[in-house]
């Protein structure tokens, strides 16, 4: 049986999203399709840099935020044969101002209620995700983990604030660490790199998670929110994606046995311009031993 995997965004502007109207692509009484933005992933590219990138292609808007919220499947019939399909849903945050069609697969835009949306001839796939996403409450951004079964929630004001990055000039290529803490009172505790020699982009992130988790634990800290601009490593801390790359197994591993140290933390995904104090930590000990002439 042949398989299709798409992503698919679900846009939201108060209580409506976004459907997008076919070119072509015509359906029973002669309408063209209205679908949720979506497409193919590209060999060698993550699920949310799929997703991130389709929405560009489609609409000229960047993703602010982006969510794993649930996997559609199903199965039908394509000619003489069946086709599994696997639609991986995200919520997406845009800049509802700057859309426009930038893609001749469709024609124009619409914003609708759920509600409303039985009403429009729409694609398979899309009226399945609608239906399921009408009663779906949408899940948290991050998530705060208390290792007391008895433990009261803590206040936010209690808690320092960890920004972590990791980077590869390459991928794989010289790569670096970052971290920035800050305090329960916004102001800053430490800053720093280090150099990782020859990685992976995705290695370097969770090494990066590593070091700021031990500068945490090294200054005391117990109640620690992480942030980091790698949506795959959030997502995995978060327990939404499973860890299955062998060059991630240990270091996941060793981050777990760490967090035991603390009585509270969060994950939380940011946009990479939201990470540009750790982010230039990393391009420091790159830069420093790139010019050594060591890489």
């Amino acid at each position: 049986m042949k398989q299709r995997i798409r992503v698919t965004a679900i846009c939201r502007k108060d209580d409506e999203v976004l459907l997008l109207k076919r070119a072509g692509g015509r359906i029973e009484g002669g309408s063209p399709n209205f679908e949720l933005p979506q497409g193919k992933i590209i060999f060698g590219e993550q699920p949310e840099e799929a997703m991130t990138r389709v929405i560009y292609e489609n609409l000229g808007a960047q993703a602010t935020s982006i969510q794993l919220t649930d996997a559609v499947t199903f199965t039908n019939l394509e000619g003489a044969s069946e086709l599994g399909n696997l639609y991986i849903v995200y919520e997406v945050k845009i800049d509802d101002s700057s859309v426009k069609i930038t893609n001749e697969r469709y024609s124009s835009f619409k914003w609708i209620k759920t509600t409303d949306a039985s009403s429009l001839p729409l694609e398979e796939a899309t009226m399945m995700v609608l239906q399921i996403i009408a009663t779906k409450v949408g899940a948290p951004t991050s998530r705060i983990i208390q290792t007391s079964e008895n433990a009261q929630v803590l206040p936010a004001s209690d808690f320092a604030t960890i920004y972590t990055d990791g980077g590869s000039r390459g991928n794989p290529g010289p790569s670096g660490l970052g971290y920035y803490i800050i305090g329960p009172d916004g102001k800053e505790i430490k800053r720093g790199g280090e150099f990782l020699g020859f990685s992976s982009s995705r290695l370097a992130e969770y090494y990066g998670l590593k070091e700021g988790l031990e500068q945490a634990i090294e200054l005391g800290l117990k109640k620690v929110h992480f942030k980091s601009d790698s949506l795959m490593m959030v997502n995995q801390m978060n327990g939404i994606y499973k860890v299955k790359n062998p060059d991630l197994i240990q270091v996941h591993a060793d981050v777990l046995k760490l967090l035991e140290n603390l009585d509270a933390y969060s994950f939380a995904h940011i946009p990479r311009g939201q990470n540009e104090e750790a982010d230039a930590e990393v391009n420091k000990v790159i830069d420093a031993n790139v010019r050594r002439g060591e890489y």
